[in-house]
């Protein structure tokens, strides 16, 4: 009997776990091997092969077996063949809580430090353009903030009172968000009173925008798009930086999300794009072009021009 028979007929008479006990099962197993992989330490064979059953094993039980090819096993890890754009983002979820764990709350008198390549190629002629954006973003909203959009500076004044960006930017106003996927999914379609489209293109905001996230609001905001119907996955892809990838994007939204094919890391985002113009009435894209927007830093400092 091979391992992957073996695992389907343990999974067979399991109930399926819920999203809180698969994602927190997925989190030990993470903690396992980062402690395992210490350093000083090395990561035996055995080791490997434990971790990569328990794996699988989840796997499974958590709803159906993911099988890697035989040249898709290698030295980093397996690639997985076949992988659900829901799964995904759940396994995207998993590695951004562990990647914040410990990292300490920003004080509101600091800022939000980001480092984001940016290559753009227009359609027509093959053009491409290149740019490194930094950005310098209060924390609470209360500074001036520098911030630097395809090369151009732009020194952003301090919110006035009251007033609010959509989704927030002030760390205190995102504090108040749910951390629950359900939950935040209902914030993110305002209510009701948008669509899922609506809910994704708010979701894909958190990363437009620099901002500092509170814990867990990152990963709540990968499991939250996970439920959201017609989502898809687009394997293959390669952001700015050369990094292999995976995106997830939804129907007729110009932005995906992008993932690394083997840590299912957040690397940035791709974006369909063009100049806009107003022709007869109606809203017409010219100049279209397709941009990778690659997240290669990012940071709490005490000033502007202070670098993590």
């Amino acid at each position: 009997m091979d391992d992957l028979t073996a695992v389907r007929e343990l999974a067979a008479d399991v109930p399926p776990p819920t999203d809180e006990a698969r994602s927190a099962a997925r989190a030990r197993l993470h903690r396992a091997v980062v402690q395992e992989g210490r350093p000083g330490a090395l990561l035996s064979r055995r080791l490997m092969f434990r971790v990569a059953v328990a794996g699988t094993a989840a796997a499974a039980v958590a709803g159906g077996v993911v099988v890697a090819t035989r040249d898709e096993r290698d030295a980093d890890g397996p690639r997985m063949a076949t992988l659900s754009a829901a799964e995904l983002l759940h396994r995207a979820a998993d590695r951004t809580r562990a990647d914040s764990a410990g990292l300490p709350i920003p004080r509101n008198d600091q800022y939000l430090y980001t480092k984001t390549y940016i290559s753009r190629t227009y359609a027509e002629g093959g053009r491409r353009r290149t740019w490194t954006d930094e950005s310098w973003t209060s924390v609470d909203g209360s500074k001036p903030s520098r911030r630097q959009e395809y090369g151009k500076v732009h020194h952003d004044p301090p919110l006035a009172e009251h007033e609010v960006m959509w989704p927030p930017t002030e760390y205190t106003a995102l504090a108040k968000w749910p951390t629950d996927p359900d939950a935040l999914l209902d914030r993110l379609r305002m209510g009701g009173r948008g669509d899922d489209r609506t809910a994704f293109m708010n979701a894909v905001q958190f990363f437009v925008v620099p901002r500092v996230m509170p814990p867990g609001l990152e990963a709540a905001s990968f499991e939250a798009v996970a439920r959201i119907p017609g989502i898809r996955i687009d394997r293959g892809v390669v952001d700015a930086l050369g990094r292999q990838g995976i995106a997830v994007s939804y129907p007729e939204s110009d932005f995906a999300f992008l993932f690394d094919t083997k840590s299912y890391a957040y690397l940035g985002l791709n974006v369909d794009g063009g100049t806009g113009e107003m022709v007869d009435g109606r809203m017409k894209l010219r100049d279209r072009y397709h941009e990778l927007r690659a997240r290669q830093e990012t940071g709490v400092v005490d000033r502007i021009g202070q670098r993590p």
